[in-house]
């Protein structure tokens, strides 16, 4: 298998941490995004949304969308389940695991995409340019700083995203964090303790620094 991916990609990231956690070593294949790269003819052929990440499985099957890379290899892995292992945990796991990604990691995309100077015409990624919407920049930080107090609400009782045990749920909810605080300005509030603790808990896994 190959991984298409760019190092400063959050979306990337997350693959790389869940390979991290399940201890997976597959060729790991740089987009350079910089470069606009995942543009070129060679990137289309295996992702013509021109968007990264992209796994390739062995027969050369390409896998876009990280949901649903993060499922595959859960499921193609079974060591390590990060998605739960009942049809149970499997559910409530990608429930809090989506809403990290709908109510937090999304809303820090869209407001970056929107305020960002060199992404003038691509405030939504994929193969169309969208103009940007300065307006929205003030929604998505409005939806951040929901997210967080939800988020507060939730960790007051369990020590992880997802109940009692470190899950995708995590991994979605540190990038998008990580995300907010370094691209968009919005670090955890002070007041929010439970955050903050469950922060530094899940910073301190080396599959962080995936």
């Amino acid at each position: 298998m190959k991984l298409y991916h760019a190092s400063g990609s959050p979306n990337s990231r997350r693959v790389r941490i869940l390979l991290a956690e399940k201890g997976l070593d597959i060729q790991l294949i740089p987009v350079d995004l910089g470069t606009r790269a995942q543009f070129s003819d060679a990137y289309r052929a295996v992702n013509p949304r021109v968007v990264v990440p992209t796994l390739v499985l062995d027969d050369g099957t390409a896998i876009g969308e990280t949901p649903v890379i993060m499922r595959y290899l859960d499921d193609a892995f079974a060591r390590t389940p990060l998605f739960g292992t009942t049809a149970q945990e499997k559910a409530i796991v990608a429930m809090w695991e989506r809403r990290a990604e709908t109510e937090g990691f999304a809303p820090v995309m869209e407001g970056v995409r929107n305020a960002a100077v060199g992404l003038k015409d691509r405030a939504v990624s994929g193969p169309h340019g969208y103009a940007q919407i300065p307006e929205l920049v003030e929604r998505s930080k409005r939806r951040v700083a929901n997210f967080y107090d939800d988020l507060e609400a939730r960790l007051s009782s369990v020590p992880f995203v997802a109940g009692e045990h470190y899950t995708a749920a995590d991994i979605t909810t540190l990038v998008a964090v990580d995300f907010a605080i370094r691209a968009f300005a919005m670090p955890i509030p002070e007041q929010h303790v439970a955050v903050r603790t469950w922060y530094e808990r899940v910073s301190a896994r080396p599959s962080a620094a995936a």
